[in-house]
């Protein structure tokens, strides 16, 4: 059975209807074309008013959609002859975050990025995509080869935030994000971050230090979750979805704000409807960016990152 969100329940509902009098129609010489064309007609203005008019916990409830397409399936659609790397070459393999070296429209690339599971099987191993700092290390190992080759580095940000253990923080959990934060803003190749589910705290932003930022519509970014939160604001993390309303978390928030550069449009119902629809729209939006970037010499690519987060965060006071 499909993982239906709560909002999303009178569209489900609508649509088991039509399906069951389609078969109904199907199965006996009664016809109820006029009945199911009338429920058609609501049903898409249904959808219109439900996916046209979503509340912040609504698009948080999306990003954590259990079905929502992951990294491995973007690149999968996007990228042609994917070359997997492993390890960061002072501990191990982290299997959080996935990347390695691939092609682009002809474009030798560094594709990287959180990778979560399909199922609880996959999740475990991959530790629910929450990366320990070899993951970190690994990422930042494939950014300099990218570097020394001249290849433009892609990265796809769907994290809950860094594993919070004993052991990773033993290893150098703090360390190994902010390395990464360095490394990233002094890279003198173009450096594209696409937010594709969650992105969350430093666990996301370790590798979103980018040239351009850009997020999937129903996508969310920010240094707590909603629960985490309510939980420090109000000592209750059952007020989450009144924490969601508040953060500014949302992809429209963030491009109002000017964190992020653009907001890339979703399948009706979310990127999990449609996978391949969804990758042509980050597709269109990729081609675009790297044309641009790509344009640009070393120099000018540096100064125009450094004055991109120079202005974020930036406010002004009021005399007397």
């Amino acid at each position: 059975m499909k993982h239906v969100l709560p909002f999303e329940k009178p569209v489900v509902e609508l649509k088991e209807k039509i399906a069951e009098l389609k078969k109904f129609t199907s199965d006996s010489e009664i016809d109820l074309t006029d009945e199911i064309t009338r429920l058609e007609s609501r049903l898409e203005k249904l959808e219109a008013e439900v996916y046209g008019n979503m509340q912040p916990w609504d698009r948080v409830q999306m990003a954590r959609h259990p079905e929502r397409p992951t990294t491995l399936d973007y690149i999968h659609e996007l990228f042609d002859l994917f070359i997997e790397c492993h390890g960061d070459r002072y501990y191990g393999d982290d299997e959080a975050i996935v990347g390695g070296v691939a092609k682009y429209k002809g474009i030798p690339v560094t594709v990287i990025g959180h990778q979560r599971g399909k199922d609880t099987k996959e999740n475990i191993r991959r530790n629910f995509g929450m990366p320990h700092p070899e993951g970190y290390r690994k990422a930042l190992r494939l950014m300099k080869q990218a570097e020394k080759f001249g290849r433009p580095v892609i990265c796809f940000i769907d994290t809950k935030g860094a594993y919070p253990g004993k052991a990773a923080e033993e290893r150098g959990q703090s360390e190994a994000i902010a390395r990464n934060l360095k490394e990233m803003a002094g890279l003198t190749v173009p450096v594209v971050c696409i937010v594709i589910g969650e992105g969350g705290s430093g666990g996301a932003l370790a590798l979103g230090v980018g040239d351009r930022i850009h997020m999937l519509e129903n996508s969310t970014y920010s240094v707590i979750s909603p629960e985490g939160a309510a939980a420090l604001l109000w000592k209750d993390s059952n007020l989450a979805q009144k924490a969601a309303e508040t953060m500014k978390i949302t992809s429209y928030d963030l491009k109002e704000l000017g964190i992020i550069d653009e907001v890339i449009p979703e399948v009706k119902g979310g990127a999990h409807r449609d996978v391949q629809a969804q990758a042509t729209y980050i597709d269109d939006v990729l081609m675009e960016t790297l044309k641009t970037l790509r344009s640009l010499t070393v120099e000018e690519l540096l100064e125009q990152r450094w004055e991109k987060y120079k202005k974020i965060g930036a406010y002004t006071t009021l005399e007397g």
